[in-house]
């Protein structure tokens, strides 16, 4: 297993080259029958390289910022989607370029087809690629390795992927370092838990050492240094973690990046926006709109602005957040949650400046202030502005921990880039039609988290 675990990078080039190659020749099929000689310009030899080129690394592009090759990683299901995501955009993108070159609207039914076969493609190809993997590579077995934290919530997460990890043994950190390197030489990898940090280096190391695979479950100060910058002034290493924040150029460009996309999607979404508010305002006559005080950078708080998707007394016990199933939803608010189109008005508190596109979840004062009461560092992702998406929204859920939650953020905030902006505005595209990134928290949770039991 472990001589096999050493190209597993190598194969999944490999199948990722084979799905690249086959859909770019069903490009370069539909080029030369449907468009070549209709465009004003003649194509020669390099020309036509170029373009289909241009097709293949825009394949790349965004099937690496979907994921659409880690089979293995994802479950089969979320690969097909994500596949399926990257060649509407691809082909999307293609057919505007199409258009640009011939100075006028091109038919789009080659495109169309071209669509068709390359999910046809896309399909075989994810059956065969996950069936040679897992042939390969079946669920590892895990040592679970835990401390006084309850690991009863990691453990329903791991059991969701099967396909992928099988926990076979789990050991509480008292049993001794004696016992547990025991166990450790009996299986393929080790996951750590939220354990003291001394005893985990230790495991970590002697991991290391016998090159068995290690999962750990970074702490708080874990992704503060990961964010950190390395310094060899000296023949000691050191690492530097400014811990302000984003700096003024970075701040500079954020607000750049927020106007230039939240103008184009308010010009974009205006028309579905005005249908949106006529459905709301004609269901019961109650306001179009949901304003509600929220915090953002710093602890300051601002006025959100939502398409309004419960009923008008929804809160009259109190505030919570949405339950499953949860009876207070209206049928129309229930449509736009699923699609996260009931917050396309935060549009306008990211014009004002009050938010940022990208950034954490805006909280509830009095929703935060209970977070912070179980985990003192809450308040430490408020070092830049919320965000209408952001890392939390994307890579976790509507009813994420709140732990879990701030390690996120706070991965964000430690590793900000452009890019990273960009890539997560891509990839909320692809949360949008998946269900259980709206899932609500359970009937007895007025947060998420997993102590109230109010």
């Amino acid at each position: 297993m472990r001589k096999k675990e050493r190209y597993k990078r190598l194969i999944s080039m490999s199948l990722a080259s084979i799905i690249i190659v086959i859909e770019t020749l069903i490009y370069a099929y539909i080029w030369f029958t449907y468009y070549h000689g209709t465009l004003p310009k003649n194509f020669y030899a390099n020309g036509h390289f170029v373009l289909i080129a241009l097709y293949a690394l825009l394949l790349l592009f965004f099937s690496n910022v979907y994921s659409a090759y880690k089979v293995g990683y994802l479950r089969i299901m979320d690969v097909l989607y994500s596949q399926c995501l990257s060649v509407i955009c691809v082909n999307l993108v293609t057919w505007i370029q199409l258009c640009l070159l011939g100075y006028r609207i091109m038919p789009y039914m080659p495109i169309l087809r071209m669509t068709i076969f390359d999910g046809m493609a896309i399909a075989a190809w994810t059956l065969f690629a996950y069936w040679f993997y897992k042939k390969l590579y079946p669920p590892r077995q895990l040592l679970l390795i835990y401390g006084d934290r309850n690991p009863k919530h990691l453990i329903s997460k791991l059991n969701s992927r099967s396909d992928k990890y099988a926990i076979h043994s789990s050991v509480h950190v008292k049993e001794g370092e004696e016992k547990i390197r025991e166990l450790i030489n009996k299986h393929q990898a080790v996951l750590v838990c939220d354990i003291d940090s001394e005893i985990r280096n230790t495991i970590v190391k002697y991991c290391f050492g016998k090159s068995i695979r290690c999962y750990v479950m970074p702490k708080i100060s874990d992704i503060i240094i990961m964010g950190s910058d390395s310094i060899h002034l000296f023949d000691t290493p050191l690492q530097l973690s400014r811990n302000f924040g984003l700096t003024p150029e970075e701040r500079l460009l954020k607000r750049g990046l927020d106007i230039i996309v939240s103008f184009t999607i308010l010009i974009v979404t205006s028309p579905l926006m005005l249908i949106f508010s006529l459905c709301i305002r004609l269901y019961d006559g109650g306001p179009v709109f949901y304003k509600q005080e929220r915090l953002t950078q710093d602890g300051k708080t601002f006025m959100i602005y939502k398409f309004r998707s419960m009923r008008v007394d929804s809160e009259k016990d109190g505030a919570r957040l949405a339950m499953k199933n949860d009876s207070r939803i209206t049928p129309i608010g229930n449509v736009l949650r699923k699609l996260h189109l009931d917050e396309l008005p935060q549009i306008l508190n990211i014009l004002k400046g009050d938010m940022s596109v990208v950034g954490p979840r805006p909280e509830r004062r009095v929703i935060a202030d209970q977070y912070a009461k179980e985990i003192p560092e809450f308040p430490f992702r408020l070092k830049v502005k919320a965000g209408l998406t952001g890392y939390a929204q994307v890579y976790g859920k509507y009813n994420t921990t709140p732990y879990d939650k701030l390690k996120l953020d706070l991965y964000y905030i430690q590793n900000y880039s452009f890019f990273l902006d960009i890539k997560l505005i891509l990839l909320t595209v692809k949360i949008l039609f998946q269900k259980e990134n709206t899932e609500g928290v359970e009937a007895w949770q007025k947060t998420a988290s997993k102590n109230d039991n109010e």
